[in-house]
């Protein structure tokens, strides 16, 4: 039998409004799993820049994190920030470094991750920066631990949106990661130089300096893209790490 067009009409407002609660329900079900996930990930992936997580899973990264990392978020400045524009508390977790990356650097939020013996905050081994920027295809990002002399690279961590598979996704293979392992930001005379991946692979080990690291072959661009971004952020950090090399410096004269 032939339906009026009202009929049919009022038939998939309904069968509409129905569907889309039910999805609105379902989505509301999954979010608490959704922000768990989220935070395991961002976890997992700055404990990653300091130590190996081989063997580890879910709440175990999770507790591992809560004894080993202290959170702080700085301004350009290096100066501590802990309320938002709001007035709300600000948690270094929750920092969204993409958006972040949208606002001009005066105006962004810098995360500072603390990594220390576990059960004990005063003894710090790490300090562990988020990094973000543009690759060949899309956005990449990480993390830059450096170690206490903040200066050599403790570890890094990386990872990518759309980069070409087996040649700009190398940035998150291990092999890539610990060419910087031991590397250099600043100079001798302390001025920031960064570390940068040279053009093509397989250089003469004359060229691989204290700031300079093996390239990717295939993946030019993709490899400038992450120099950009790291000469950037030590940028963007400066000032919080000449603030901590400083406090360290009068520490140490009093002894």
């Amino acid at each position: 039998m032939q339906q009026s067009n009202t009929y049919v009409i009022v038939f998939s407002a309904i069968l509409t409004i129905v569907l889309g609660g039910l999805l609105s329900l379902a989505n509301q079900g999954l979010k608490p799993m959704q922000q768990k996930s989220v935070e395991l990930d961002t976890k997992k992936k700055i404990l990653s820049a300091v130590t190996d997580l081989k063997g580890k899973k879910g709440n175990e990264i999770l507790e591992l994190y809560g004894q080993t990392i202290e959170s702080i978020v700085v301004n350009l400045d290096g100066d501590p920030v802990e309320k938002d524009e709001k007035g709300s508390d600000i948690e270094a977790e929750k920092v969204n470094i993409a958006k972040n990356f949208k606002k001009a650097p005066e105006d962004r939020m810098y995360p500072v991750f603390k990594y220390h013996k576990a059960g004990d905050k005063d003894a710090v081994e790490a300090y562990i920066f988020p990094v973000y920027g543009k690759g060949l295809w899309g956005p990449i990002w990480g993390f830059i631990a450096l170690e206490t002399d903040l200066n050599t690279i403790k570890g890094t961590s990386f990872d990518h949106k759309s980069e070409t598979p087996g040649l700009g996704s190398r940035i998150t293979s291990t092999e890539v990661r610990n060419r910087y392992n031991g590397k250099k930001v600043f100079d001798d005379s302390g001025n920031l130089v960064s570390i940068s991946m040279l053009k093509g692979e397989n250089n003469s080990p004359n060229v691989l300096d204290d700031h300079h690291i093996d390239g990717l072959s295939g993946a030019t661009l993709t490899a400038y893209g992450v120099n950009d971004m790291l000469d950037s952020y030590f940028k963007y950090y400066q000032g919080y790490i000449n603030k901590l090399k400083n406090a360290t410096e009068k520490v140490a004269l009093l002894y």
